[in-house]
């Protein structure tokens, strides 16, 4: 087995997130009939590489006090995986989530043949379309509570953001589903995360310590970080859980509001009753802790 087909095969495993969500073609234009529901569909949020599109999806009758905005991130271990994931859970999100706008990302793929869009080119491409989003806001008629969200790679993308780059506070919480929140204790993991890694970030934790710093969500908790959602099941072999139960313990040390739900009995993706049953206890601490 080549090292090529074995960083596939480590793709593979990060992509078996099956959570979530829609594609065409049109421009935001200002003058958005806020009466109307209105799916902007492969928005551009930066010019620089093909793949930075959004799918934006506003409720009819919103307004910029009370229309919160949801963001998902995909997953697919940095190297696959596109928005169409947040299809599935679209409906699930609408039964607990009352009038919310929606908007699912594409970032830059890291490219396992030629080694382009190396880390961090994914945590960059989540800051530019958050900034993009920002400059959404009136235009869209939305208010300014932004949620991040993701599922495995996703996931480790909206905490990354949502605790180290955050400093415009835009973001009002992050949800993790199945996160890696420390590459440095994720290396070692197995053969295939070790290959990804060092692929992605361009060596091992020894001789490249800072990146894999940098890459962690784990060492940017502090006292003022955002309320933080976290879902991992106890028989992953893809993330083991032990990567967000030592983000939760850093919470708790920082005295952080958080939910943390470990699934007795499932993997690195959830059926769908459990899925829809994370989504209301989301809701439910969500509800808590945005105004």
């Amino acid at each position: 087995m080549d090292k090529f087909y074995k960083l596939r095969i480590a793709a593979g495993l990060f992509l078996g997130i099956s959570l979530l969500f829609w594609s065409c073609s049109e421009d935001v234009e200002p003058g958005l009939d806020a009466n109307v529901a209105i799916d902007l569909l492969d928005i551009k949020y930066s010019q620089e590489r093909p793949n930075q599109l959004m799918d934006v999806f506003l409720p009819a009758n919103r307004n910029s006090n009370t229309t919160k905005v949801f963001v998902w991130v995909h997953g697919g271990g940095w190297v696959d995986g596109n928005k169409s994931e947040f299809k599935t859970f679209k409906p699930w999100l609408e039964e607990v989530q009352d009038g919310y706008a929606y908007v699912a990302i594409n970032y830059s793929l890291f490219n396992l043949a030629t080694g382009s869009n190396k880390f961090p080119t994914q945590e960059e491409d989540i800051k530019k379309a958050l900034s993009f989003i920002k400059s959404q806001l009136s235009t869209w008629n939305v208010s300014d509570e932004v949620i991040l969200a993701g599922g495995s790679a996703g996931g480790h993308l909206a905490l990354l953001h949502g605790h180290k780059n955050n400093e415009d506070k835009l973001v009002k919480a992050t949800v993790a589903f199945f996160p890696p929140t420390d590459l440095t204790s994720f290396y070692g993991y197995n053969l295939f995360t070790n290959l990804l890694l060092e692929n992605l970030l361009g060596g091992n934790p020894s001789n490249r310590e800072e990146a894999y710093f940098n890459g962690s969500p784990l060492n940017f908790v502090d006292s003022q970080s955002v309320p933080t959602v976290l879902f991992h099941g106890d028989t992953d072999i893809v993330v083991p859980i032990s990567q967000s139960k030592i983000l939760e313990e850093a919470l708790i040390a920082k005295g952080v509001p958080h939910l943390a739900e470990y699934v007795i009995g499932q993997g690195h993706g959830f059926n769908v009753e459990t899925n829809k049953d994370l989504i209301g206890k989301m809701q439910g601490f969500l509800n808590g802790v945005l105004e």
